[in-house]
């Protein structure tokens, strides 16, 4: 692990990227958060940071923006290829799940679950 330069030295590179010393959490993460509107405080609340992993965080991201964007896209198009990837691997695997038989003593089970479905179908509408 490499220290990136900042005053605290707070913020590191791991092989996961830009990363707040001593978590596992990138400030990819931060920036999710962030992009949603939340305030620091409830990003600190819900990252489970202090008050100066924070701090240091946003400062970082400010003072630094140009590069932690560039970043931050190419995180976001891994994230999607990744999804992509795992979408097309299980969409078989899901498909045959789906057309194997029911077992006969679950069909009051499946019953109460389409049910169920349906009710909450007709709510939404």
């Amino acid at each position: 692990m490499v220290s990136a330069p900042n005053e605290r030295g707070t913020i590191i590179r791991t092989e996961r990227g830009l990363t707040i010393a001593g978590t596992r959490i990138s400030l990819y993460d931060v920036i999710d958060f962030l992009k949603s509107q939340y305030p620091p405080k409830l990003i600190r609340d819900k990252l489970n940071l202090t008050d100066a992993q924070i701090d240091s965080a946003l400062s970082y991201i400010e003072a630094h923006r140009t590069q932690v964007e560039a970043e931050y896209q190419e995180v976001l198009q891994t994230r999607e290829e990744i999804r992509q990837y795992w979408e097309k691997y299980n969409r078989d695997r899901f498909a045959r799940i789906a057309a194997t038989p029911r077992k006969p003593e679950r069909q009051a089970l499946w019953a109460k679950l389409e049910e169920q479905k349906a009710r909450r179908a007709a709510e939404q509408r």
